[in-house]
């Protein structure tokens, strides 16, 4: 379908029949995401309120539409890039966001990280190296104050911001760590999300929010007795990139939640669906 096609189409979504709007809407959604550059050039130049709002509905739902797509085969391919999973979720808030630009970014924190990173000493003391960059030299830091705003599951922001919360802090954290090949994994903790050493020879435990502070297993065993839970593996075993995603998107479901948002709680929903395989 050429631009003047599309023009045509456009032209009727304010049409009197509302029938007629709807085969026009349904007809431009069927055309699919490469259609999304010739419905956004038409929305800066037409002025009609009433088309420019359809505009931008038929817009969101068709890059809604891509991105279940997107996270669908992510999944289905084993969701082997971490990072291209949460640049999957930030899309959702940020359409036009780069993957590319993320791996640069994170490529630069790498790099601050290897000037200062020694292979030649314990684990634990590796631990300390990567902490002293992350949070004193990069000041990477929890976001206490907005702890459950939406921007915090979002990796750009928490990349440019150096604010975030436990889980999203733990992916920057876990992703420089395994460029520079340490065996950092993610733990599934009921109400924290921390990451694990693990290695044949020692296994310990990280919390990033709390500044890269290292822990045992006896330390969630007490953690786990407070809340009054049964032990269980999930709490002490590293867990996929699948489950760090799907657990992000719980967390961005309950942030749209706190502000009233309830037609992005659905929709969130709906991408929850298509990481768990429901969809």
């Amino acid at each position: 379908m050429n631009t003047n096609e599309i023009k045509a189409l456009v032209s009727l979504l304010d049409d009197d029949d509302k029938e007629v709007q709807l085969h026009v809407e349904q007809k431009i959604i069927s055309l699919g995401g490469s259609v999304i550059p010739y419905l956004e050039a038409e929305w800066e130049t037409n002025f009609n309120p009433i088309v420019q709002k359809k505009l931008e509905e038929l817009i969101h739902t068709l890059q809604f539409d891509s991105l279940k797509a997107r996270l669908h085969e992510w999944k289905e391919s084993g969701g082997q890039d971490l990072l291209e999973g949460m640049w999957l979720v930030a899309t959702y808030q940020y359409p036009d966001l780069s993957l590319e630009r993320l791996r640069k970014d994170l490529e630069q924190i790498y790099y601050d990280a290897w000037l200062e990173f020694k292979t030649d000493v314990p684990p634990y003391d590796q631990i300390k190296l990567l902490n002293s960059v992350m949070f004193g030299k990069l000041k990477f830091a929890a976001n206490t104050k907005n702890f459950h705003a939406p921007a915090n599951c979002m990796i750009n922001i928490v990349l440019d911001s150096k604010r975030g919360n436990p889980i999203s802090l733990c992916v920057i954290y876990m992703l420089v760590a395994n460029k520079l090949k340490l065996p950092v994994f993610g733990v599934n903790l009921p109400n924290l999300f921390i990451l694990t050493y693990k290695s044949a020879e020692t296994q310990f435990y990280i919390n990033v929010f709390n500044k890269g502070i290292v822990f045992s297993r006896s330390d969630i065993d007490s953690y786990i007795k407070q809340l009054n839970l049964p032990p269980s593996d999930i709490f002490y075993e590293p867990c996929g990139n699948v489950d760090i995603v799907k657990r992000v998107l719980r967390n961005l479901s309950l942030a749209f939640e706190k502000t009233g948002d309830s037609d992005k709680m659905e929709e969130i929903r709906l991408l929850i669906e298509v990481v768990a395989g429901e969809k």
